[in-house]
Order: structure tokens, then sequence, then C-alpha cells
């Protein structure tokens, strides 16, 4: 029975009975969420798996993961090949390769929702506090993405300091138990005490339940009695609860023979639980297994076939520091006699009190093995304990750096930053320095401050001196898209041409960094054609550094051919799902949207967009997430939504520092404006635009028609003209059909020649591109109707209003409903065919294009990196929004 938490249990039994979801018990070491997780598994219909954090275990790499799902790893032949792989990699069982921390994320969830699919798993994770980052981190993806899944998981962590990734998920903090509980549980638990002792120990538990049963034990029959006091835990609130516990322990451990205390000392630092090698490591201790029997007998730990268990984590705390230094170096000593994995390298390292080279060796090694596991948190401090004992400052040098490396890998940014100010000082090596300022560029960059990371990136180069051709290109493109990526500041120029200067002449397919690099540096210039003659193949090319190809594929935005572009995107994140590199997801996901939406394809684009910004918030990459964000802008103008629209254009804006996200915030309030009417606002938007960078000039290209139809709306024939002039100068040399298409379309407003949208009409029929199309079908049937000519007005009204509602592009279906009416003719019931795609959320829209086109739940589980019974579950939430019963009926939905 649990006293005063019935609240706790309501919440719990919730949790239990809706099969799915996470919950977070937080609070002091002694408060009860251990007893609350015993109560779970009690209550729990299904299977239980359950896990602790060991603190000794922290820099072990995916410890507690492996810990957690060793009972079900007979099903992982189940999961996709490539989340197979990493994940059996990851927990040591496989072949090694490097992991993608992603996929061995996906991996886990994936696992647990197959065994879940035969009954329902409850998972308890007590201490998560002290898990493994890599662990941590798996698990709580995992539960952030339990939708339709019968899986309950269940944290315990400790209020202590340190931190876990849990963030947005429910919580319950727990408090002391009410005085009235409190009283219930020490008089059940404690026996006879006197009534001065027991307000005594009501006062200093502060409703603790642990102290409340723990420090009765301390006392002599004569302080039972109250006849001695003071008593010796009474600390008069000076020191935490869990502190008093804590000394009430190492009390009672002080008072068990030596061979005892040797033997919860080593056990205590023995964290993988193996009784055997623990059995040995005690020999060298002079001590054995029968040695426990005191401390079993005093209630501190149990010791069966599975190994040692501590009644309580504080008592494994307890044993530490109840134990001196010589006495913990000595059970380190014979802990790493018995070992040969990676818990050897760590042992030794805890006996070393200064430089050695030997150790450090050993812990680098270690730390290579953690990286090509995906355990780069862990690989982080591999690399970090290894520079602390060296003695040589280039060998120290090239660990800080490596530490840092590891730690930008993992995404503990801050944690990177410290490490770089570690490895600098001793940096002489070209390479390391080099490596260093990488890192540094990268942090700066996804801080806010391009601009610096440009100037890192290019002091790293130069310290290359020409050593290293292929990574002084490889920084030096990320240099270039960083100079791009900013807003505009007068150093740009500057910048972008000491990187053309600083780019090495190279042969072969590389040298095509040397050539993109100069055209952007024109872009800066002001040079509105730069790049139009560039190679529109750039994204085929494997052999340069993938952040390149995602920016040579936006070549094809300056050359107007969406087709290229679309062919490149669809490679690249096809490239990404193939080789499991999910991390690089969000680049290519954007470059695919972008192109989506440049190709008319707003519903695929939106679909694109979900996948791509839920990675980018998953793995922390905020300037991708910032991008994304600002083309999800522009689909919601299209479509109408204005305070979704609205929301996203200043979440893409927030900082104004990278100008990718804000410029498409602000094409998204151009297309908001221009669906809307409010056709001064566009004008000015992009006056203002027009008195500033060149940069993304090719967005503002595809602006120009939106500002020629505002102005003519506004009787600014003047102003049109002069657009309708720069849009002229780029249709010309890039000469796409659905360009030439617009371009005619802009001169029939200008003009009003209505001959112009039939030679329009005419080459959007020879480039695909429905939206443009469609809004050219809008503005002629709305000049036939004033030119009296209403049924050819209705047939093209007709084909531009089954297009917008096909995208659902609202603002426009509307104008075209209404031009539609003023002919005297009704609204069709297919005309409101496809508004049912608009109810659908952008997941649920992206798995029913997928299951329309006949792949399978488990195909599209793969491919969107989630679970088949989540496929499901999506599929059984759109279906009756849909109006359909069975995938066959999807067929007439138009999915663009």
């Amino acid at each position: 029975m649990l006293h005063g938490r019935e609240a706790e249990q309501s919440a719990i039994d919730r949790l239990l009975a809706d099969r799915t979801g996470v919950l977070i018990l937080r609070g002091e070491a002694g408060i009860g969420k251990t007893a609350l997780l015993e109560y779970a598994a009690s209550a729990a219909q299904g299977r239980v798996l359950r896990v602790s954090g060991v603190e000794s275990e922290a820099e072990l790499p995916f410890a507690a993961l492996h810990l957690l799902l060793h009972p079900m790893l007979d099903r992982i032949e189940a999961l996709p090949g490539q989340q197979a792989d990493a994940l059996l990699s990851a927990l040591g069982l496989g072949r090694a390769a490097p992991g993608d921390r992603f996929l061995i994320r996906l991996a886990t969830l994936s696992l647990l929702t197959e065994v879940a699919a035969d009954q329902p798993l409850v998972c308890l994770v007590d201490d998560a506090q002290w898990l493994d980052q890599e662990s941590a981190d798996a698990l709580m993806f995992a539960a952030r993405r339990l939708h339709a899944e019968p899986i309950a998981v269940i944290f315990a962590v400790r209020d202590d300091g340190t931190s876990f990734p849990a963030s947005g998920q429910p919580e319950l903090r727990l408090a002391g138990l009410p005085p009235v509980s409190a009283a219930s549980l020490l008089a059940e638990r404690s026996g006879e005490l006197a009534l001065a002792v027991r307000e005594l120990i009501m006062a200093e538990a502060q409703g603790n339940p642990l102290a409340l049963l723990e420090l009765p034990r301390t006392l002599t029959p004569e302080q039972r009695a109250g006849a001695s006091v003071p008593l010796a835990f009474s600390l008069g609130g000076a020191e935490p609860v869990s502190s008093r516990v804590l000394a009430g322990f190492r009390t009672r451990i002080g008072e068990l023979p030596a061979a005892s205390r040797s033997c919860l000392l080593v056990a205590a630092l023995h964290d993988s639980g193996d009784l055997h090698t623990l059995d040995r490591a005690l020999h060298g201790m002079g001590v054995s297994l029968t040695d426990f029997a005191p401390a079993e007998r005093a209630g501190l730990a149990r010791v069966d076939a599975a190994g040692v268990t501590f009644r309580h984590p504080l008592i494994r705390t307890a044993a530490r520091l109840a134990a001196d230094v010589a006495q913990r170096m000595a059970a380190h000593r014979a802990l790493a006699e018995v070992t040969d994995d990676d818990r050897r390298a760590w042992h030794l390292a805890a006996v070393a009190t200064g430089p050695d080279e030997q150790v450090a060796r050993e812990l680098e090694e270690v730390a290579r093995r953690a990286a090509g596991r995906g355990g780069q948190a862990a690989a982080s401090a591999g690399y970090e304990r290894a520079a602390r004992l060296s003695a040589d400052p280039v060998a120290r040098a090239r660990r800080w750096t490596a530490a840092a490396t590891a730690a930008l890998d993992a995404g503990l940014w801050p944690r990177a930053e410290e490490l770089t100010r570690h490895a600098s000082p001793s940096a002489s090596d070209p390479s390391v320095v080099a490596e260093l300022a990488r890192v540094r560029g990268i942090l700066a960059f996804h801080a806010g401050r391009p601009l610096e990371a440009t100037r890192l990136l290019h002091a790293g180069v130069e310290a290359l001196a020409g050593a290293d051709p292929e990574m002084a290109l490889s920084m030096l493109s990320l240099a270039s898209i960083y100079t791009w990526s900013t807003r505009p500041h007068p150093d740009q120029v500057v910048l972008a041409r000491r990187t053309v200067a600083l780019t090495p002449p190279v042969e072969g397919p590389l040298s095509v960094i040397n050539e993109f690099n100069r055209q952007m540096l024109h872009l800066l210039e002001g040079d509105v054609m730069a790049a139009i003659n560039l190679p529109a193949d750039l994204g085929h090319q494997p052999e340069i550094p993938f952040e390149m190809r995602v920016m040579a594929a936006n070549v094809g935005f300056i050359h107007g051919d969406q087709t290229v572009m679309l062919e490149d995107a669809g490679d690249l994140v096809a490239e990404c799902r193939r080789a499991g590199r999910v991390g690089r997801l969000p680049q290519a996901m954007m470059l695919q949207a972008a192109a989506q939406i440049l190709s008319g394809r707003h519903r695929a684009a939106r679909a694109s967009v979900s996948e791509g910004l839920q990675i980018a918030e998953d793995i922390d990459q905020p300037y991708w997430h910032r991008y994304l964000t600002g083309v999800s802008a522009w689909l919601a103008a299209a479509a109408g939504a204005e305070e979704e629209c609205r929301e996203l254009m200043a979440r893409a804006r927030e900082g104004d520092v990278w100008m990718t996200g804000t410029a498409w915030a602000t094409y998204a309030s151009i297309m908001l404006d221009l669906g809307a009417g409010r056709y001064a606002s566009v004008l000015e938007c992009m006056d203002g635009i027009a008195a500033g960078t060149t940069r993304h000039a090719f967005i503002w290209r595809y602006a120009y028609p939106q500002y020629v139809e505002a102005a003519v709306r506004m009787d600014a024939a003047g102003r049109a003209r002069e657009a309708l002039e720069r849009f002229t100068t780029w249709v010309r040399a890039v000469r796409r059909p659905w360009a030439m298409a617009v371009l005619e379309r802009c001169h029939a407003l200008v003009t009003g020649d209505g001959t112009a949208y039939e030679r329009a009409l005419a080459l959007h029929r020879e480039g695909d591109q429905p939206f443009e199309q469609a809004r050219t079908e809008l503005l002629y049937g709305e000049w036939l109707r004033r030119h009296q000519r209403r049924a050819e007005a209705r047939t093209h009204l007709n084909a531009a209003m089954e297009t917008f509602a096909q995208l659902g592009a609202t603002p426009w279906f509307e104008r075209a409903a209404a031009e539609l009416r003023a002919t005297g003719a009704p609204l069709s019931p297919r005309h409101r065919s496809q508004d049912v795609l608009t109810a659908l959320t952008p997941q649920e829209l992206h798995v029913v294009r997928l299951a329309a086109s006949g792949a399978s739940n488990r195909d599209i589980a793969s491919q969107l990196f989630l679970s088949p019974r989540t496929v499901a579950y999506h599929l059984y939430k759109a279906f009756p929004k849909l109006g359909v019963n069975s995938r066959a009926e999807l067929g007439r939905f138009v999915f663009a």
C-alpha cells in the first residue's frame, strides 16, 4: 500500500488505461518514485520492461538501452534492414558501422512497436538522470512518437542538478507526503517510538518516505525510547533530506565488517551486473561473495543469480562515499584486472593520478569504438578523459579536438564549445587547428553568427596551408553557404571574395566548388544574372560535399528548371533514406519542398515540409528548421491560412540572422497579401526588397509576377512595366516554357491583350506548372467575362477552380468561384470534391498519398520513419475525413 499517493496512482492508472503515452516522475531522492514504478508494474496489463540508470555507466554508450531491449532482440529481424543493422551495431551485437543516431532511435521505436503488437508494453525507467546520453535520447525519441501503439513509458528522474531530455512531456513532480500520510507510514513501519522522537523524525523527514523508513533504523534502543537526545541525524533542516538519509546509510555501512564494506564498494563500482566478473574482482580484493551476508542482513543489498541489487540507489552512493581514496582505487584496479571491454579503460582511468599515455591510448580507442557505433556522446567523454591524461601537448590537443567533434556530432553544442576552449591553447598541428576551426565555425553558425563562422573557417583553411585540399574545399563550401545565408551585412562581399581567393585549384569533380563559389560572389556583388550558366546537373555529383550538393541543386531555382530541381531533390532524399543518413534529410526535404512549390505541387510540398521540420526539431538543426518554417509559411499563404501563415513567418524570422528563412517568409507575406487582395501591401513589401541586396534574387524573380498583378490592380502601370522588364530579362535568359507562359500572362495584364493569354496557355501546356496555369486560366476567365464572352470564361474558370481545389489554394479558388458566379453559372459539386484533403494533417496527407500509390503499411513506415501501427492509425483517422472505407477508393483524389 502506498500512503498519500492517490493522485499519482490515478495518473498512472489513466496512462495504463489509455495504453499509450509517456509520464515523467520527478522528485528528490527517496520521495517515492521507485515505489510508484513498482505500482505501475503491478497494475500493468501486459509485458513490463524495466531498466535503471547507473551513475558509473553514464559514459558507456547504449548501456541502458541494451539492458532494456535485450529480452526483445529475438524480434529484431522484423525491422527494416538499415534499422536492424544500426541498432545491433549500437548495442555491440553486430558489425561495427557508423551509426546514424536518428536511425538508432527509430529502430528503438520500431522494436518496441513490433513487440507491442503481441501485447501491451509498459517500459519503466528508474534513475533516468543517470542514463547514458545515447540511451536517454533513444528512449525519449520513442516516447515522443507514441500515437496509437499500446506502449506506455514512465521515467523516474531525480532532481539533483543533472539534466534529462524530457521537455514538453507530461510530468508529475512529487512532493513530500501530507502529514497524516507520513504519520501513518511511520507508525506502520517503524515500530515503537517515543512521541517526541516520532515528532522529531516527522520534522526531519519533511514527508520524504525513504527518510521516514530509514531514519528510525539509525536509532539505538535508548534513542527510540527518547532517553538519548539529540539524535545524530537532527540537522535542523540545514541540509536536504536526502543528505540525512545518505548519512544514515553511510553510518550503517560503517558498522559492517571490513570485508562486507569491500564487497559493497566493488559492487557499487561494478556496473555490468555480471556476478561472475564481480566474484573474480572480489577475490582480487581478498574477499568473496559470502562476505555480502552482513550487508544482506542489514537490508542494504541483495545477492542472487542476476547480480547484486542495492535496496536504494543512495546505498550505492553511500558505499562509495564510505570508502577512502585508497580503497576506491584498489577496487577499480581489481575490476580492471577482470574486465576486458570498454569498462577496463574507465576503471584504469579512475586509478590514474596524473598523465598516463597508455591509459589515454586505451580510452582513445574506446572513444573510437563508441563513435563507430553511433555513441558520439560517450565518444566525447572518452576523448576528453584521454586528453586529461595526455602529457604530450600535440596528443592532448588532438584528443580535446576529437572530443569537441564528437560532442558536436552528438548535438551537445554547449559542451562542444567548452571542449574547443580546452583544445585551443595547445593546438599546433595544422589538421587539428583546421578541424578545431571547423567545429567552432559550425557552432557559431548554428548559434546565429554566420559571418563569424565564415571567418573561423577561413582561418582553418589558412592553417592547412595547402596541405589538405579536400578538407579545405569542404570547409570553403561551408563558408560559401554561411556567407550566402546571412542577413545583409557590409562584410558579406569581402568574406565571399576571401572564400574565392582561398579556394585551391583542383582537377576533377571537386573543381565545380571553385566555380560555384565564384558565382555566389557575383550574386552578392549585384550581378542578378550570375550563376545562370552554371551546369544544371551540379546536384548529381556525389563526389562533392553533401551540403554543397544541396546548395548546387538550388541552381535549379536560378535556371527556372523545376524538373531538374525535383530530380536532384528526389535523388538526395532517396540517398539519405537508403544510406540511413537521416541527419541530412532536413536539407534534402527543404530542397524537395521548394522544388514542389515551384512546380505547383502544394500538397506534396506540405508533406515534405512536415517531415523535414519534425526531423530538424528532433536532431536540433535550427538553421534548417527556420528555413523549412519559411517554406511552410508560403504554403500556408497559398492556402489562405492567414493566422497560421503569420505565426510561421514570425518563427522563420526569429533573431533575423539567417536570410533563407526570412526570404521565404517575405515571399509568403507577398502571396498572403495577393491572395487576400491587399495589393498595396504587396507593392510596399517588394519595393522595400528591390532597394536591398540581390541575395536570394532567384526567389524575387518568382515574385515579380505577383508584383505585376498587384500593380495592375492598383492602376500603377509604370511600376508594373518596370517589374515586367526585370522579369523579362530573366525569362529570356532561361527560356523555360512555364516562365515564358507567366511572362505572356504578365504582358496580358499590363497591355490588356487577350491573345497574350492564349499564347500563355499554349506555353503552359509545354511546361508542367499547375498552379501558375490555373492562375492564368483565372485571369483569362476574368478578362473574358469583362469582354462579355461568358461561355468561354466559364471554361477557363472551371479549369482554374478544379486545379485550385486540388492544390488547396483557397483564396484563388474563392476568386475563381466568384468570377464563375458572375458569369451566371452555378457551382458544380465536383468543385468541392478535393476540399476534404485540406482536413488532413500533414502527416495524414503524407501517409494517404503513399497508400494511394500502392505502398503497404510497412513500406510507408520505413519511408516515413514511423511504425506500421502508427501508419495504420493515420489511415484510420484519415479515411472518415475523406469519406472512404478502403485504399482502393483513394484513387479518385489528386495528391498534387
